[in-house]
């Protein structure tokens, strides 16, 4: 019967030195430590195999085991984290993810981690602009690729992380991309979190993926407000009941808010007679009564708000449009969950499959069901390592680190008395 160990990322810990952070994990009571690259903390391009020697020293002497090494999506560009993508349409961008996934391979190989890890990437503006290109067929090239690194007889693992919104989504994704591949050094890594955001019957799915699943994160969530965003194309339909939508005009970079409560239209000028008619057609298609109120696009607030970190969160999940049109969409969020002004909305903003929100909050602040999360991983299969993940709580590292533990400990005691 399997069994939960519970492991910190420094993902979480970047304020502290690299070092710093593993002893601040031991000392939590953690049993392992998720190696997380950081350009400025741990950077794969700067350290050298003597820095290495010492980090696994200072796992020794914290009483720490390294769980995995994690190939931080956010590495490359902090304002366009996942790119380049294991699937990006540019071999050259191709050929740098790859480059940092192989560098954690060695890291993982200097330190006895056994696992390495990874997400997909997301379909951006470059793919749907090029629909020839099959972007799975690239991941699963990219990934054999990696692959080839692990030496015969060595005790290494990959590991596909699936995310909201990215082209491996859901559980079922992940398991479709591991028969593709056809490893066994290529497995399932499960985050709690996403599976919430991105399964409908999340526990049940959790069972299903726990043979062949070697690693997890977790961290907690909520229920929030679902909007998608895309452009406007002849065949648009909608299910206001999973999620409201806002509609960008590539013509004159407007947005028309297809919500049963706020509908409005986000525009430079007063929307033309043919504008009028589309929108009017749009409202009618989505079931939303009642005309668009239109809001002046220069009159909303652009600047920095305490909502900064979570709409960054959101407009990167969202797939299929270029950054530029993301970061339009910027102020609207903002208006409408209140940057400046009272929200309109007060969940925080979803782009999921179910509705949850898709932010990493400290376990025990949210409504995942961890002690039914554990139970079934642990009696369907699982055993290992799962490392809290608290990326959106870098500044109260400590509240979160010990916060954490104390909530987790009980749970993953009572899935392994049950798994007995």
């Amino acid at each position: 019967m399997g069994n939960v160990q519970l492991s910190y990322s420094t993902f979480g810990l970047t304020q502290l030195d690299f070092l710093a952070a593993i002893d601040a994990v031991g000392a939590a009571g953690y049993e392992g430590v998720e190696i997380s690259f950081h350009r400025d903390q741990f950077n794969p391009f700067n350290i050298d195999d003597a820095y290495l020697a010492q980090v696994k020293q200072r796992l020794a002497l914290a009483g720490v085991q390294p769980a995995c090494v994690a190939t931080a999506s956010h590495f490359f560009d902090p304002l366009r984290p996942h790119e380049p993508s294991l699937m990006d349409i540019d071999l050259a961008g191709r050929k740098r993810r790859i480059d940092l996934v192989k560098r954690g391979i060695h890291v993982a190989r200097q330190l006895d981690a056994p696992l390495v890890t990874f997400g997909s990437g997301f379909i951006r503006a470059e793919h749907v602009a090029h629909p020839s290109i099959d972007a799975h067929a690239l991941l699963v090239e990219s990934i054999r690729e990696c692959l080839a690194e692990i030496r015969p007889g060595e005790d290494i693992t990959l590991l596909i992380e699936p995310e909201p919104g990215m082209l491996v989504e859901t559980i079922e994704d992940g398991l479709a991309l591991i028969e593709a591949v056809g490893s066994k050094h290529f497995r399932l890594h499960v985050d709690l979190c996403h599976a919430y955001c991105s399964e409908p019957d999340y526990i049940a799915e959790l069972a299903r993926a726990a043979p062949m699943t070697r690693y997890l994160h977790i961290s907690d969530t909520r229920q929030g407000y679902n909007l998608k965003i895309v452009a406007d194309a002849a065949q648009l339909a909608f299910d206001m009941k999973h999620a409201s939508t806002l509609v960008y005009f590539p013509d004159n970079a407007d947005f028309l808010l297809l919500d049963p409560a706020h509908p409005s239209y986000f525009s430079d000028m007063p929307p033309t007679a043919e504008r009028a008619r589309r929108i009017d057609l749009l409202l009618a298609r989505a079931g939303v009564t009642g005309p668009a109120k239109r809001v002046d696009y220069g009159s909303l607030y652009a600047g920095s708000s305490a909502l900064d970190d979570e709409i960054f969160t959101y407009l990167i999940s969202v797939p299929g449009l270029s950054f530029d049109v993301l970061e339009r969409a910027r102020p609207i969020i903002g208006y409408l969950r209140g940057a400046q002004q009272p929200p309109l909305v007060h969940g925080m903003v979803a782009n999921t499959l179910t509705g949850v929100v898709h932010f990493h909050e400290i376990p025990g602040e949210g409504t995942l069901d961890f002690a039914a999360s554990f139970k079934a991983l642990t009696t369907h299969g699982f055993s290992g390592y799962g490392s809290v993940e608290l990326y959106h709580h870098v500044a109260e590292w400590k509240q979160a680190l010990a916060g954490s533990y104390l909530h987790l400990a009980g749970l993953v005691a009572d899935s392994a008395r049950d798994a007995a």
